[in-house]
């Protein structure tokens, strides 16, 4: 299971050090929630936060995964990944035309996924499932930090998992996004999940994100 702290839960004042911490205790895959008040009701912030985190992701080899909560994602791509993002992903809810969207990512040199929420089908990903490097399944609404994860997106996650299976995709890694602590992240894995988002359960005011890393490593062991 690796884990992909979102930063949308860290102190933005001490945004750098944050991160680093994160990264000095392990981490190398770092998620960026990226918000535009229309998708979504919340706004976050855009591809300079991600141009100021890569020189520090590099330093660590680490992964920027932009994860993008907007309507027409295909505008503001290519600036995302100019910025430094290694990999992006969309909604299928806010494309208009999926599949050119995953092929515009990828023309672009980046790595992409598709996001679906959780009222959402997994029909909406079954024609582009080939072409991606990774699916992601919201495990609460999006648009908030803090919220608690919904057990029936476990099981929405375990049955896209077999769907890939079905398809000969077993090896596709599944994200899953939202809710995600100590008490439910070895059920996540269990359904399937290769990936998971983790925010206050990395980034919180009571203890250190090496505490917090540890902490998560060991509900999975």
């Amino acid at each position: 299971m690796e884990l992909a702290p979102s930063i949308l839960t860290a102190d933005f004042t001490r945004l750098g050090a944050e991160v680093e911490a994160a990264f000095a205790a392990g981490i190398r895959w770092l998620h960026l929630d990226v918000m535009d008040g229309r998708f979504v009701p919340n706004i976050s912030f855009g591809p300079l936060v991600v141009r100021s985190l890569r020189p520090l992701a590099s330093r660590y080899d680490a992964i920027i995964d932009a994860h993008l909560m907007i309507l027409e994602p295909e505008r503001y791509i290519p600036e995302f990944v100019a910025a430094g993002c290694d990999r992006i992903t969309v909604h299928a809810e806010a494309c208009q035309h999926l599949h050119q969207t995953v092929q515009q990512i990828r023309g672009l040199g980046a790595k992409v996924g598709v996001a679906v929420n959780p009222a959402t089908p997994l029909s909406a990903l079954e024609e582009v499932l080939p072409d991606l490097d990774m699916a992601l399944v919201m495990t609460v609404n999006p648009g908030f930090g803090g919220q608690k994860l919904l057990p029936s997106c476990l099981d929405k996650t375990a049955r896209l998992r077999r769907l890939c299976e079905e398809r000969g995709l077993g090896g596709l890694p599944i994200q899953v996004d939202g809710g995600v602590n100590t008490t439910n992240i070895a059920a996540a894995r269990d359904a399937g999940a290769t990936v998971s988002v983790v925010g206050a359960a990395v980034f919180n005011p009571n203890r250190t994100p090496a505490e917090s890393v540890e902490a998560l490593r060991a509900a999975l062991s």
